[in-house]
Parts: C-alpha cells; sequence; structure tokens
C-alpha cells in the first residue's frame, strides 16, 4: 500500500503528496503539510490519518465542509480513486503502487551507498558562463568559441517556445547537441519545492520518451544544495542490493545541475552515459549549468503564460455561462448544461418546479448568456397582479382607454422588445389571459388596451410555474395549445432537498452575504448547525434557507452561527418517520434532564442555567416553551 493524494486542479496542480503515518493537516496555514492559498478554505481544514492499515479523513470543522466524491463528509475512509473537494481545490486520493504518470521513478531501494572516485561540485557564483566579469577573464579557445555560440542557439530557440511541454522536450533535443550525453531528463517541482512532481526524459538514440531511474541521492542534493554535481567512475558498493547494482553499473557519469529562478528552485537537469571512454569534464558542468540559467527563465515564463493562459480560460468559461446560482452537485450542472444549451438560441422556455428553486435566477441567467443579452429583461409576476390590472400591466394601453389613463401607456411586453419577458407564476393567467398571450407568442403581435393598431415585438418569453400544467388542462383551467408553446423546452429546477450536496455551500454564501450587510463578522458555521442544515427537508427550498441564515446574522450573538440562532422548525423539527420519533423523543429526554439539572444548580436561575449549558439566555426560553417543560420547572 503506497497511500497518496494527488492534486488534481487548484493552486497545487499536479503534485503528490505521501500521506505519513502521523497526522496530515490540509488548511490555509502556511505551517500544514498541505498549504492551500484559497480564502474559501480554513486555516485546519481537513486531516488524514493512517489507522489499522486504512486512511481515515476528518472534517476539522471547516467553514465550507470538506467534500468526497460530490457529498460532504464529517470523517470517512478513504477508497482508492476517491475524489476529494476542498475549496477550489480537487485531489484524487490513490493506494496502489502503480506509477502516477509523469512523476519520476527513482532507483529502487537507498542509493545513498553509491559511491564515485571523482566527484566534481560547482556552485552559482562559480560558474563562468553566469558571470560576464569571469567570462573575460578566459583565454580564447575554439571550446570556449563553441560552447559560446551553443548558448546563444540555444536562448534563441527556447525563448520563442510558451509551452512548458514542449520546451523541455527542446531543450533536451539541444542539450545532446553539446553535451556526450547518452539519457537526459528534466526533473520539476511543485507548489512545495522538496520534491519532484514531473518529469520529461530523453534518448540520444531512440525515439521514446519513457521516463527512465535516475538517482535519488544524486538530484535531491541538488535540489536541496542548489549545487551542480559532476560525477565519473560511478560504482555501486557491493553491499547494495543486486537490482540496483545492476542499474548502478550501467552508469558511468552523471551530471545534474539545478534550475533556479531568483532564488525559487524550479527542479533539476540530469544526465548520464555509461560510456567509460567519453566521460564528462568540468566544461561540460560549466556549460549545462549555463544551459540551465537560460532554461530557468525560459520554463518559469512558459508557466506563467499557460497560467495566464488557463486563468483566462477559466474566466471564459464564467462569462459564458454567467449566472448567480450557488451550487456543484450533479443536478446543479444538469441545470447550469441547460442554460449553455438553450441560451444561444430564442425558444420559448418553461421553468417548472417548487416555489424558491431559483426559476427566476435560471430566466436571468438564458437571458444574461444569450443574444439578446445588452436588451432589457423584464419580470412579471402573474399571481401578484389582479386580472383586471394584468391585462394593461402586459399589454399597455391607450390615452382615455379607461378612467385614469391621461397618456398612452407602454406595457411590459413592449418594453422588452429586443430583450427577454419573463412570465412568473405563469399558471395563475385567467382564461382570457392565456388566449392574449397566445397570440403574442404565435403572431408576436398585440394590441394595447383601448387600440386598434396591432405593435409587432421581438421578444423572447421564458416562462414559470409551480403548478402542474398537465393537471390544470386537464381541470379545463390551462389551455393545451398555450402549454405547448410554451414547453418548446423545459427544465424542472431541483428541490433543495435533492441536492443537499449544495446545502453548506448555499449556507456559506449566505453567511458572508448577511455579515456583509449587517457589518457583522462571521467566521463559520458550527458543526451542530450544520447537522441541522444538512438534516432539514427545506420544503421552502432555497428561499427558506436564505430566511433562516439572515435570520441567523441578525439574531445571533456570537462569531459563528449556531444551533440556538436558526428557526425553531430546525431545531425542533421531525421528519415524520416512526423511526425518527423515536430517535427525537429519546433526545428531548435527554435534553429535558440536562435543563432540569442545570435549573436545580443553579437555585431556579434562567440566566445562570443557561451560562451553565453555554446557551444563551433567550434559546434556553425557547427551548423550555417547545419542551412544554415551564410548569415543571417552576413547580
Amino acid at each position: 500500500m503506497n497511500p497518496r493524494i494527488v492534486a488534481i486542479s487548484g493552486p497545487l496542480k499536479g503534485t503528490v503528496f505521501q500521506i505519513p503515518e502521523t497526522e496530515f493537516i490540509l488548511g490555509r496555514h502556511p505551517a500544514n503539510q498541505v498549504y492551500l492559498e484559497d480564502e474559501l478554505v480554513s486555516r485546519r481544514h481537513c486531516s488524514l490519518r493512517v489507522h489499522d492499515g486504512r486512511v481515515h479523513l476528518s472534517d476539522l470543522e471547516s467553514m465550507n465542509g470538506t467534500l468526497i466524491n460530490g457529498a460532504p463528509v464529517t470523517t470517512r475512509i478513504l477508497e482508492h480513486g476517491d475524489r476529494v473537494k476542498i475549496g477550489g481545490s480537487r485531489f484524487v486520493y490513490l493506494e496502489t503502487d502503480e506509477q502516477d504518470e509523469g512523476v519520476p521513478a527513482f532507483i529502487a531501494g537507498d542509493d545513498e551507498r553509491f559511491t564515485t572516485r571523482v566527484t566534481l561540485r560547482l556552485d552559482r557564483d562559480e560558474a563562468v558562463y553566469l558571470a560576464p566579469d569571469k567570462l573575460e577573464k578566459l583565454p580564447s579557445t575554439s571550446r570556449l568559441a563553441r560552447d559560446l555560440g551553443a548558448l546563444l542557439r540555444i536562448s534563441s530557440s527556447v525563448n520563442a517556445i510558451r509551452n512548458t511541454g514542449q520546451l523541455q522536450a527542446r531543450l533536451l533535443e539541444l542539450l545532446f547537441e553539446v553535451i556526450p550525453a547518452e539519457r537526459a531528463a528534466i526533473l520539476l517541482v511543485g507548489h512545495r519545492s522538496d520534491d519532484f512532481v514531473s518529469g520529461t526524459y530523453r534518448e540520444r538514440e531512440a525515439e521514446s520518451t519513457q521516463s527512465f531511474r535516475v538517482s535519488r541521492t544524486i538530484t535531491h542534493q541538488v535540489l536541496r544544495e542548489g549545487t551542480a554535481v559532476l560525477s565519473n567512475d560511478v560504482m555501486a558498493d557491493g553491499a547494495v542490493n543486486p537490482a540496483e547494482s545492476l542499474v548502478a553499473a550501467h552508469i558511468h557519469s552523471v551530471l545534474c545541475v539545478p534550475l533556479i529562478m531568483y532564488t525559487a528552485k524550479l527542479g533539476v537537469i540530469y544526465a548520464d552515459s555509461a560510456d567509460s571512454a567519453a566521460g564528462f569534464d568540468p566544461d561540460h558542468l560549466q556549460l549545462l549549468t549555463a544551459i540551465a540559467g537560460i532554461a530557468a527563465v525560459a520554463l518559469e515564463h512558459a508557466r506563467y503564460v499557460e497560467w495566464l493562459e488557463g486563468e483566462n480560460r477559466r474566466l471564459q468559461d464564467e462569462i459564458n455561462i454567467e449566472h448567480d446560482m450557488v451550487g456543484e452537485g450533479v443536478r446543479m450542472r444538469e441545470v447550469y448544461q441547460f442554460i449553455n444549451k438553450v441560451a444561444p438560441a430564442d425558444s420559448t422556455v418553461l421553468l417548472l418546479g417548487d416555489s424558491g428553486t431559483g426559476k427566476e435566477l435560471v430566466a436571468r441567467a438564458i437571458h444574461r448568456n444569450g443574444r439578446r443579452a445588452s436588451g432589457p429583461f423584464v419580470a412579471v409576476n402573474c399571481a401578484a397582479i389582479v386580472d383586471t390590472l394584468l391585462e394593461s400591466e402586459l399589454f399597455g394601453h391607450e390615452k382615455g382607454a379607461f378612467t385614469g389613463a391621461v397618456a398612452q401607456r407602454k406595457g411590459k411586453i413592449e418594453v422588452a422588445n429586443g430583450g427577454t419577458l419573463f412570465l412568473d407564476e405563469v399558471g395563475e393567467l385567467s382564461t382570457a389571459m392565456q388566449a392574449a398571450l397566445l397570440r403574442v407568442l404565435q403572431q408576436r403581435e398585440f394590441e394595447r388596451v383601448g387600440g386598434n393598431r396591432p405593435v409587432r415585438v421581438d421578444v423572447r418569453v421564458i416562462a414559470a410555474t409551480n403548478r402542474n400544467l398537465e393537471q390544470a388542462i386537464k381541470e379545463g383551467r390551462f389551455r393545451q395549445d398555450l402549454f405547448y408553446r410554451l414547453k418548446v423546452v423545459s427544465i424542472e429546477m431541483p428541490l433543495l432537498s435533492a441536492r443537499r450536496e449544495d446545502i453548506l455551500l448555499l449556507a456559506t454564501h449566505f453567511v458572508q452575504k448577511y455579515g456583509r450587510l449587517s457589518n457583522r463578522k462571521i467566521a463559520g458555521i458550527t458543526p451542530d448547525a450544520q447537522r441541522l442544515l444538512m438534516n432539514y427537508d427545506w420544503p421552502g427550498n432555497v428561499r427558506e434557507l436564505e430566511n433562516a441564515i439572515e435570520r441567523a446574522v441578525v439574531l445571533g450573538t456570537s462569531e459563528h452561527i449556531r444551533p440556538e440562532d436558526l428557526p425553531e422548525a430546525l431545531t425542533e423539527g421531525k421528519t415524520g418517520t416512526a423511526k425518527a420519533d423515536t430517535y427525537h423523543h429519546a433526545l428531548n429526554e435527554v435534553k429535558k434532564d440536562l435543563i432540569r439539572r442545570a435549573f436545580r444548580d443553579a437555585g431556579g436561575s434562567y440566566t445562570e442555567a443557561a451560562r451553565l449549558l453555554d446557551l444563551h439566555p433567550n434559546y434556553l426560553h425557547r427551548l423550555i416553551r417547545n419542551l412544554n417543560m415551564k410548569a415543571m420547572l417552576e413547580s
């Protein structure tokens, strides 16, 4: 078993972390074993610990929670292939011994026992090609001229490449032209510059780019000390295991130089040869050190360009699917995909689903991501306007059409010309208004109240309802032809209870929103409060959750949202099943017993009893009332 996590997205993408026997912390504090610079990540977010041969993940009461395979968890035994999401970063957990693609492979075992008869070390301040004043003092030779020409050619070649993979491949090709190596590799480090996370390999006589094993001792020493190393006459101590000796016996010379950009260590360039007649010399070490100096700058620039391009793609994706919704679960991804597909078209859309599921947000997202985004978005709540006024509200009226019509007035449909008309609660329309709306959908024209001249409009219609329109058709309360005109494309918005993986994400979003509006600094939601949020059915969907969090922010007295800050429906609610009733009955009995003891120890004082229970006095009063304990405590 080789437990490890590999970052597959986020600031540490590509980094591999081995999981030790001791506790392994991930979070925003630099002292953690995995340091994530992400405001969505808590200082100590979650931990990994090996116990009985299995890796256990525990969320450390983080503000935004830890998700495994899309579901929030408190504790969990990880399985091979599990996806762990922390803030904006995703990791995959691996435990087999299969080599991760692109991660350098080292000589098996401990190669500290390799010895060499000739070893030369070169500090950067001793590198003549990196110091012009030292270069001027060198005697002019044909080899010096050749090396300088090679450096100029390499510099010109690599500075035109902006892809890190292509850049590394080109560097290795050029290296073989000036260094008598048989194999060469560029090993790069990740966010934490103490181990390698990727490698590019090349052999002189082969087209293959397959990885080969390199010396862990030499590469890590060069990375750690920042000193270039030349080793000739490499041999293995007789006590080294046979597999390692076999590998070592085929290596005669090794060159390894650091890739350093300012003070940042990017990795190393490694080269070796089995040809004893063509070993490396100090000039090769000087030349490779100079190549590494050029390569480090080019690699860092290429990495930065790739990061900018990736960030640009991410921002473009956000622009392409612009919305105000919060959610990352499977059901919400289906909604985002629906928006992405229907937004570019002009088809009429029908949004179905219970109240509070976010139908208007979807309508606005369709408008903002379509070709009508620069036009108006006009929303009409058909249930909020009495039927006698709705006709004038939708179609407008001419001067003198009725008492009080002192001037011509454009209706909502005309105002939405060139944009989108959103008809919320369309199932509440009267039969007469349904017929008038049907004409707009069929002919894209209407007449103002009191007018006799048709007005043509170019408008996209998006309708929404929480009613079952097919049942209303059967009952004669909704026109079938209008239903099919509205339902060109449709989607049913998921209930909040059907996407529980988004509850804590939404709750955190609302905490931040109303914390800013109330000028209160809220650090997060306590684990007990999180459990209440996750276990409640939310019949009012996202709107009910938003109201609950707003209430908690306004009425709360601490820097965390606690159970006593939440509505009574959450703290004392039941799920309705026999099993749940039994559980709640037992739980309430425990609460009663704790309250009785606290009142006995407090001498009947509400304030002192609340202090002993670590509850706010107002919440204790409410709890006593809900548990029908007032008469019991006063007797």
